[in-house]
């Protein structure tokens, strides 16, 4: 079951989306789930909803929110070089950035203690894309919250920015799941051993890989590089990971 809610925010009301299952009543282990770059849509929704009614409750932020209402990114006309999908996009991921996302990440977690139906004493995250690097980050940044973070298809886990999510590994607490995606410029071999290795050097219980054969985007139903076994190896992995930390 979906319903559309507010989060208050520092900055605005953000826009969220609850799902909860279709049958027994709750309170259910929370968890988030944050967008990867083509934003909010049906196919995210269908992921929210498959998680759901595994028996979570799954909370998925909109994280260009701050952009007002807008024109969902078109992946296809940005890789064929459309300058209007190119700059409606750059638009959209200026309006988030790593503080906005804590920001929001916080927001969320408040949300979810208010919550009568949501277990958040410790909250599992999954991310996707983009959604891959927030998900680790907040993990680093809310140890005490986090107590699952998975990233599929990420980018930006272990580079030489400031805000890169590998430099928080000492904060983690969170059991981890990384399935870095094959052929990705976004995140190669290098920053998956630089990654691995800073969990492991802060004790992190940690799965760090790259799934050979898997395309950057594999998991959303929508993508063209869509990969149905892969997905399905993913739900397998990902709620394997919450059920034995979340539901026990």
């Amino acid at each position: 079951m979906k319903r559309d809610v507010k989060i208050p925010t520092p900055d605005g009301d953000a826009r969220a989306y609850v799902f909860t299952p279709n049958q027994g009543r709750g309170p259910w282990p929370a968890v988030i789930l944050f967008m990867d770059a083509p934003a909010i849509r049906p196919a995210l929704f269908d992921m929210a909803e498959r998680l759901a009614q595994a028996d979570y409750y799954v909370l998925v932020p909109d994280l260009f929110w701050r952009a007002g209402h807008y024109q969902r990114p078109d992946i296809v006309k940005m890789r064929a070089g459309d300058k209007d999908a190119i700059a409606n996009f750059q638009k959209l991921r200026a309006s988030t950035s790593a503080e906005k996302q804590v920001i929001d990440t916080k927001a969320c977690l408040d949300f979810l203690s208010k919550q009568p139906d949501a277990k958040a004493d410790k909250v599992g995250v999954t991310g996707y894309c983009m959604g891959g690097a927030i998900a680790l980050r907040a993990a680093g940044s809310f140890p005490d919250r986090v107590a699952a973070a998975a990233s599929f298809h990420g980018g930006g886990m272990a580079t030489d920015d400031p805000s890169s999510p590998h430099l928080l590994a000492p904060k983690i607490k969170a059991k981890v799941l990384v399935a870095g995606a094959d052929q990705d410029a976004h995140y190669d071999e290098k920053e998956n051993e630089r990654l691995k290795k800073a969990l492991a050097d802060a004790g992190v219980d940690a799965d760090v890989s790259i799934w050979k054969g898997h395309l950057h985007g594999w998991v959303p139903s929508d993508m063209p590089v869509h990969n149905p076994e892969g997905a399905e190896r993913h739900w397998s992995e990902l709620l394997k990971l919450f059920d034995e930390t979340l539901k026990r």
